[in-house]
């Protein structure tokens, strides 16, 4: 239970993000960090991963390599 709120709460913040500043991106280290304000102690980075794959598969997000690096932005 409280994974799916971390899950949600996740996915909220990254969308938000994404509305007041679409031609953002970042590592998925980046968006964890200073994307999401987490109101806690923040969850593991894999949470801010599965989230964000999940938000690729729906197309609503994608993910580019840049110099060995992958890159998350909203999907073009």
């Amino acid at each position: 239970m409280m994974q799916d709120q971390e899950l949600e709460f996740a996915r909220s913040a990254i969308r938000s993000y994404l509305q007041t500043r679409p031609a953002s991106a970042d590592t998925a280290e980046g968006i964890h960090q200073f994307w999401i304000r987490w109101p806690d102690v923040a969850p593991p980075l894999s949470l801010v991963l599965t989230v964000l794959e999940g938000m690729r598969d729906t197309g609503e997000v994608e993910s580019i390599n840049v110099g060995g690096r992958t890159i998350w932005r909203a999907a073009r």
